[in-house]
């Protein structure tokens, strides 16, 4: 290669040397050779529109952009740089809004259009506002909402419809369809004949006997409810016809009978007749009345039975009886079953069980919700320690908590046995 070559090859790269200043700072550059946008006379105008395309597409946020064009011909480079950050410190002080207001509508679409065709979605703009308004007509008045259904109403009753391409005459073509008759299947019944010594013996067979004989065949089932096995038919029942019973109807319980007032105060008067007490299945005892049922039963010493099965109990109660049962040293069962006591106040509990030696009988079995395997562990470690407990109604739901409680409870009434045989001897 020519030395006059290597000069062309280099004044056609416009490759930029280490240390020059480019490098010195944030650069963008474009390099354009000649065999990319060469294409015959003329092409110097369209290599210098490819390059501003891609500047103006790029923008001049830069501190520095350099637009590169070397061109086929030897004799001829084109270099053209141009600071930009220079020549646009002059636009900071300009307010945009100020230049905005000046302008007419017709500018102002101008403008718009112009956006438009730079930039057609607009991501600096909200989403609401891209679509720019192409409403002509006036504003008619605020918003009529039963204005607006009959004006949708006419529109919709004077539109024309479209006219059918064949008339409907209502003529009908082709064959109708009929359904083919499937053909009646007809069973006839299967005359039985038995021998004549048989005919003769069930003719004379009382009830008794053909009971017996139903028996031995396995269809005693046919002999109907009413009819008992030694033959005797009631005068509903008919023979060989399967017939149920009369369905006997069940009642609900009736309500419990328990005066709650008078009840509260017979333990707050410690009446020695009053041993056990029944609340169950009272719905409307408001929270406060059962709160005051605990403090009651904490300085009483004769009821020793009480239960509070299905009476909405919460927490708040579960934390009373807990309090009352560190006091009490009479009672000997409570029942707290089907309430909405949670995790929370059956830990109370198993916390206050852990100081009573007197209550051998407990229940919090069929709550809201269930317990958790925390507090089951601690049921298990409550009835472990506590050695008077020999009943606990709970259903537990992990292996490890039951077995523990199913081994301290048999150990409990172990306890008791060996105590009961003391005492007897």
């Amino acid at each position: 290669m020519t030395a006059d070559g290597s000069e062309q090859e280099r004044r056609r790269s416009l490759a930029l040397r280490p240390g020059s200043r480019a490098e010195s700072e944030p650069t963008c550059r474009f390099r354009l050779n000649w065999r990319h946008v060469h294409a015959g006379d003329g092409s110097d105008r369209s290599a210098f529109l490819t390059l501003s395309s891609l500047w103006l597409c790029l923008g001049p946020e830069s501190y520095w952009t350099e637009v590169c064009l070397a061109v086929a011909a030897p004799w001829k480079v084109v270099t053209m740089a141009l600071s930009f950050k220079k020549d646009l410190e002059k636009y900071k002080e300009i307010d945009e809004d100020e230049i905005l207001n000046q302008l007419s509508e017709e500018e102002l679409k101008q403008l718009e259009s112009a956006l438009e065709d730079m930039d057609p979605e607009n991501a600096l703009l909200p989403a609401g506002l891209r679509q720019k308004d192409q409403t002509s007509k006036n504003p008619t008045g605020p918003f009529n909402r039963d204005g607006l259904l009959q004006y949708l109403e006419k529109e919709a009753m004077e539109y024309k419809d479209r006219e059918d391409f064949v008339p409907f005459t209502g003529e009908k073509k082709g064959k109708v369809w009929v359904p083919k008759q499937q053909p009646i299947e007809t069973r006839k019944e299967e005359v039985t004949t038995l021998d004549p010594e048989l005919e003769e013996a069930l003719s004379s067979a009382t009830d008794t006997e053909l009971c017996d004989l139903a028996a031995i065949l396995g269809v005693h089932t046919l002999v109907t409810s009413t009819q008992s096995y030694d033959g005797t038919t009631s005068t509903d029942g008919y023979n060989n016809v399967i017939k149920g019973e009369t369905v006997k109807p069940v009642f609900d319980e009736p309500p419990n009978p328990t005066n709650v007032e008078e009840t509260l105060q017979r333990i707050k008067a410690n009446d020695p007749s009053l041993t056990e007490v029944n609340l169950n299945n009272i719905k409307n005892v408001p929270i406060p009345t059962l709160k005051d049922f605990a403090k009651a039963l904490e300085k009483n010493t004769h009821v020793k039975k009480f239960s509070l099965a299905a009476t909405r109990s919460n927490d708040p109660i579960a934390v009373a009886f807990g309090d009352m049962l560190r006091e009490n040293k009479t009672l000997r069962s409570l029942n707290l079953e089907s309430n909405f006591i949670t995790s929370t106040g059956v830990q109370a509990l198993v916390e206050a069980l852990r100081d009573n030696d007197t209550l051998s009988e407990i229940k919090i079995d069929n709550q809201r919700q269930q317990l958790g395997t925390t507090v089951e562990m601690e049921i298990a470690k409550m009835l472990e320690a506590n050695t008077s407990i020999v009943k606990f109604g709970y259903h537990f739901t992990q292996q490890g908590p039951r077995a523990r409680a199913a081994a301290a409870i048999t150990k409990n009434n172990d306890l008791v046995r060996r105590r009961r045989m003391e005492r007897d001897a």
